[in-house]
């Protein structure tokens, strides 16, 4: 099991190393040390409670907190600095998509082979 630990942890420092990684990382501080962003974040996430507040009652969220939910959200995404995340997280997600499928076909071909590794 070490083995496997040991090569997730290497996988992990090549995915980091990635372009893609790097730049995720960086659209994520940016926005991160954004006052307007991180205020816009913040609204949505009050917005969030007082509607998990209204169900957690049975009750419906009201229509005000909902375009107030509508108007953050849509001020939100029209930001570049959020476009640039969104942006970004698509492009890691194709790699780690390679990755995943890479993995599967190791696991097909690892279940097919009739040598047995012992740790």
């Amino acid at each position: 099991m070490s083995e496997i630990h040991d090569r997730a942890e290497s996988l992990g420092r090549a995915l980091g190393s990635t372009p893609e990684y790097r730049t995720l990382t960086r659209a994520l501080e940016a926005v991160d040390g954004d006052r307007e962003m991180v205020a816009l974040k913040n609204e949505v996430r009050e917005i969030e409670e007082t509607f998990k507040a209204a169900v957690g009652r049975g009750e419906e969220p009201s229509s005000t907190d909902m375009e107030r939910y509508e108007a953050v959200v849509g001020k939100l995404q029209a930001s570049s600095l959020y476009q640039s995340v969104v942006a970004a997280q698509a492009n890691f997600d194709k790699i780690m998509y390679r990755v995943d499928g890479a993995i599967q076909e190791g696991m097909r071909a690892g279940a097919a082979s009739r040598i047995i590794l012992t740790p």
